[in-house]
């Protein structure tokens, strides 16, 4: 593909740049910044690539429509690459994560919030980096995520293959999801979710609709699906509904959803912020096209920061009071290996 081309010259020119596949499309499309200017979104009412951090506080980067050559290719790809086996995770990870969860149980436990989501990063030492590779790889691996490679010289530079809807804006409706509950796929979407699953599920559900109907002249919910995301399967909601007026408060009231941060979000928020010891950066923060001319944004998960030679893999899980903190490493450790299967 032509745009595979574009990306190298990109980097090889230090020149901003965004590829993606939208879930179950033949299409990619690419944003290529003409200049290195850093762009910051301001209200959400821009038009271009939006690339947003897990803190509200930090700054959305867009690669903006107007400062960009925009392309788009059908998808074309050779036979699948062959792909690693399961990467191990080291003994001190283990450790220190087991032990933020066990500090996490015990402020639900005493009502501090309800769920919170705790994650980690894995650095993995990784030479000679073929970025377009790694990318190709996602794109024939993970078909019915949001597939994408994201750099900029000022910031840096990520993959990823989302599961998640943040929202999707069309005018004046919208479309959203609850996302939670996390096991392995054995070959059946016929699964037997564990209570604690079930919960969570309901607790991310109740925040979004509670959350929405203010600012909503109507709002609906599907019924509970079990649907299946790369090597993964997950219980999801549909949510959709008009907005009374025209203005973009549906991102700023959706992020960061309990599905990755908590609830209720301030004081989960504060938690991970003070606990976690890491930043987050992009990683459970949102992505998507913004005002082209409308908003179809996701949820950066599944993803991983080349840094150097290293790659950060990003990922984490949902905490309730019913919790096992090794079932909880476990299932970080899974949800791992939808990036380190392609390095």
């Amino acid at each position: 593909m032509k745009i595979l081309n574009k990306i190298t010259t990109a980097l090889e020119t230090n020149l901003p740049f965004v590829v993606y596949n939208k879930p179950n499309s033949d299409k990619v499309f690419g944003f290529f910044q003409v200049d290195d200017e850093l762009h910051l979104a301001k209200d959400f009412n821009e038009s271009g690539f939006i690339f947003a951090p897990f803190d509200d506080r930090e700054g959305a980067v867009l690669i903006p429509y107007a400062y960009s050559e925009t392309y788009q290719e059908v998808l074309s790809l050779d036979n699948k690459e062959s792909l690693n086996s399961d990467l191990p995770s080291d003994d001190f990870s283990e450790e220190n994560h087991v032990a933020l969860i066990k500090k996490g149980i015990k402020a639900i436990e005493k009502d501090q919030f309800k769920k919170v989501v705790l994650s980690r990063k894995e650095i993995i030492d990784k030479t000679d980096i073929d970025v377009v590779l790694l990318f190709q790889k996602l794109l024939q691996i993970y078909s019915k995520a949001f597939v994408y490679v994201w750099f900029h010289p000022k910031v840096g530079l990520w993959l990823g293959a989302t599961p998640e809807t943040l929202v999707k804006i069309e005018g004046n409706t919208f479309k959203t999801m609850s996302l939670a509950g996390t096991q392995v796929y054995k070959g059946s979407l016929d699964v037997v979710w564990e209570p604690k699953e079930i919960y969570e599920q309901q607790l991310v559900t109740d925040y979004v609709l509670e959350k929405l109907k203010p600012v909503c002249t109507s709002v609906s919910a599907s019924k509970v699906k079990t649907i299946k995301a790369g090597n993964l399967v997950h219980l999801r909601t549909e949510i959709t509904g008009e907005f009374a007026n025209d203005d973009l408060s549906l991102i700023t009231i959706l992020h960061p959803t309990p599905a990755v941060c908590g609830f209720p979000k301030k004081d989960s928020k504060e938690f991970i912020l003070k606990n976690e010891c890491y930043n987050r950066s992009f990683y459970t923060g949102f992505l998507g096209e913004l005002n082209l001319p409308n908003s179809e944004l996701y949820v950066n998960l599944r993803c991983m920061e080349v840094d150097g030679d290293a790659i950060n893999v990003y990922v984490g899980g949902g905490i309730t009071k019913d919790s096992n903190p090794k079932k909880e490493w476990k299932e970080t450790v899974v949800k791992s290996q939808t990036m380190k299967r392609v390095l």
